[in-house]
């Protein structure tokens, strides 16, 4: 049986855009694309956020419809799937009954997909505005158009004296305050993710290969209970960690040098993002630990930064002169090289190229931009770095944090951070 708890966030969240939704609108939104990767195979499928959001629903080729204000009560809610096929299921496994689809959602009417357009017809006959879905995530890559999109321009061709409405701004401000579903998710995938982080100081030493330690964490996600990887893994070796977005993984982890991990678990699709940098061999080298202790310095103020009120542009601001002092310290700059560097190429820059923190949920980099104000139950990464390509050194070190009232919790709470802690895992026999 469906936990009942999982339904009432899902009905939840389509009441709560209803109640941002315009008079006399109607939404349509469909699960995410089966990706080709050759013949008849496809990449492995992952629901739409935004779909999974307001349904429950993982199974491909599912659309829904809203139209809250409709006097037929069973058009107010509507979910279209595959009808059970027996040749397609001999292939492909089972699909959702109409009852399981019903009960997974809470959505009481639930369709086969033959009878999308003559519903959405009867649906938009009441309706003078259509929400559509499309990507409007400032990290979201152009010249891919998602199934919504396409959808989209379909409906606004047949349908040209409707008014569009973007779907993204509202579902996208409704995913950024997390249910207390959300949250316990979260904090499972978190809870995993640590133990990983746990488990890898004792598989790390000099020789082994950056793909040998990917795979023993992608072992550990399954095994501990996660569905996977919230994101494509990074096992950055030496200089290979001052690639932000390394993910080569086929390096050697030689003596001597440091590897920074960069992973999550997602948790019922929820995701958790962690980094760490230990040493190869167990041990920091002066300069490494002198660099090491710099972000962690960094990382505590920043944490006293993130907080209700606050925005991710002001506390990246407000850490520029903690930077900049660190570097100089640390000799990567002189006090006078500061007074003459390009405002507008800023030298802490060079040596810390990304954002301080990003939302997280549904999505590693979930919505919401630099100007959000933070308030009580949204969830962010903390993750100050530093890179130094010149001395093949890379450092990241990243929690995930629930804003509370007073503040924020580190949700990684108990997830070694200390260079001292971690030499001491790494050296358990």
């Amino acid at each position: 049986m469906e936990d009942n708890t999982k339904v009432s966030l899902f009905v939840r969240n389509r009441k709560k855009l209803a109640e941002k939704m315009l008079p006399s609108s109607a939404l349509v939104i469909h699960s995410a694309d089966q990706m080709p990767r050759n013949g008849d195979q496809f990449f492995p499928f992952r629901q739409s956020s935004d779909f999974y959001y307001l349904t429950g629903i993982r199974q491909e080729k599912s659309i829904l419809v809203l139209c809250p204000n409709h006097p037929n009560r069973s058009r107010q809610e509507m979910l279209f799937i595959l009808p059970a096929n027996e040749k397609t299921e001999v292939w492909e496994g089972r699909k959702l009954s109409f009852e399981e689809a019903s009960r997974i959602s809470g959505i009481s009417s639930a369709f086969p997909l033959n009878l999308y357009e003559s519903r959405l017809h009867e649906v938009l006959m009441h309706s003078r505005h259509i929400y559509l879905n499309g990507v409007m995530h400032y990290r979201e890559p152009d010249g891919v158009l998602t199934r919504d999109e396409r959808i989209s321009r379909f409906l606004l061709e047949k349908y040209p004296l409707h008014r569009p409405e973007p779907l993204a701004p509202v579902i996208s401000e409704l995913r950024l305050q997390k249910e207390e579903e959300e949250l316990e998710w979260i904090r499972k995938a978190c809870a995993i993710t640590s133990g990983i982080f746990h488990h890898l100081l004792r598989v790390i030493k000099p020789g082994i290969p950056e793909y040998v330690i990917e795979a023993d964490m992608t072992r550990e996600c399954l095994v501990r209970g996660a569905e996977g990887h919230a994101f494509l893994p990074v096992v950055a070796s030496g200089a290979n960690a001052c690639v932000l977005h390394y993910q080569a993984n086929r390096d050697l982890c030689r003596d001597g040098e440091l590897v920074l991990l960069d992973f999550g678990a997602e948790y019922n699709l929820y995701a958790s993002d962690c980094s760490r940098t230990v040493p190869v061999n167990g041990r920091f080298t002066l300069r490494q630990r002198e660099l090491y202790r710099s972000v962690l310095k960094i990382y505590r103020e920043a944490v006293s930064l993130l907080v209700p009120g606050a925005t991710l542009e002001e506390v990246n601001r407000e850490l520029q002169a903690f930077w900049e002092e660190e570097h100089i310290r640390l000799g990567l700059y002189t006090g006078k090289d500061l007074k003459n560097q390009d405002p507008a190429r800023p030298l802490y820059r060079k040596y810390f190229p990304h954002g301080i923190s990003h939302f997280l949920g549904l999505d590693v980099h979930d919505p919401g931009g630099r100007h959000v104000v933070l308030k009580e139950g949204m969830v962010l990464t903390c993750e100050p770095g530093i890179y130094i390509p010149e001395e093949g050194v890379g450092i990241r070190l990243e929690n995930n944090l629930l804003i509370t009232p007073e503040g924020n919790e580190n949700l990684m709470e108990g997830t070694v951070i200390e260079p001292e802690e971690i030499e001491n895992l790494m050296h358990i026999d």
